[in-house]
């Protein structure tokens, strides 16, 4: 595959007890915390970067609705979470941006059944001037633009190959990164033209960054499927949780997002 060569490979060997360091442990109403996970008032959520803005909305809303719990998250890669929890990760529900990851779990440890509740496709995103004028995904081919993807091996990167194997285009990246924020971040920050990104995260960056659409995004969409497991130590909080981000109040809160209903 022509990405080959680029691929960056991931931390397989990540230390289970210093999650702090391998993503974002915290509850739903604030960006850290140092108190253990797994408590009996806990829910501990593993969930891809891409969820992070709905995710901890949706956070609030369980933890309004059931006073004294409270949900933690774990956002990062889908596919360096699976290897966390593989590894033995304390976590109660993982909700991925791919099935292929879910199934690195699942093909491991006792889980419950994988469910789809959304799905996300890709953009273009430029920098709101777009100083290299893309308009469509054949001009990411172009060696003078400078172009940010997702590694190979995380779902996002993964959409993006099969994006432009779709339109038989061959682009070299000058930057392969872990998920689908830090792509993102290249753009915002100025140091690429243009990345691949779920049309989500264009959203989400509230007009930092300007999204284009492709057609051949639409044969590279993403199911992301969630489940509790079954090591979960708050098992019935899981399910809960896992409830209310399939109920008609959660489909509203990630539609609103840019998701689209399975």
């Amino acid at each position: 595959m022509f990405l080959s060569r680029w691929v960056i490979a991931l931390p397989v060997a990540l230390a289970v007890a210093g999650l702090s360091g391998c993503g974002s442990v915290a509850p739903a109403g604030s960006s850290a915390s140092s108190a253990p996970a797994g408590g009996a008032n806990e829910v501990t959520v593993f969930a891809a970067a891409s969820l992070t803005g709905t995710f901890t909305e949706l956070g609030k809303l369980f933890e309004a609705a059931h006073p004294g719990t409270t949900v933690r998250f774990n956002f990062g890669s889908s596919a360096t979470l699976a290897q966390q929890i593989v590894q033995g990760a304390p976590a109660d529900v993982f909700a991925a941006a791919s099935p292929a990851t879910m199934k690195t779990v699942t093909d491991a440890s006792p889980a419950g059944a994988p469910r789809t509740f959304v799905r996300n496709k890709l953009q273009i995103a430029v920098p709101k001037d777009n100083p290299a004028g893309v308009d469509e995904l054949k001009d990411l081919t172009d060696a003078k633009v400078k172009v940010a993807l997702c590694a190979e091996q995380v779902p996002c990167g993964a959409a993006a190959v099969k994006a432009l194997n779709a339109a038989g285009l061959k682009v070299t990246p000058v930057t392969l990164e872990q998920d689908v924020k830090a792509t993102l971040t290249k753009v915002r920050l100025g140091e690429v033209d243009a990345a691949l990104v779920y049309r989500t995260d264009v959203i989400a960056s509230a007009g930092q960054v300007r999204g284009i659409a492709f057609p051949e995004a639409d044969q590279a969409i993403n199911d992301y499927p969630i489940a509790t497991l079954a090591q979960a130590p708050a098992g019935d909080l899981a399910g809960q949780f896992v409830d209310l981000v399939r109920s008609p109040q959660g489909m509203d809160v990630l539609t609103k997002a840019g998701f689209e209903a399975p």
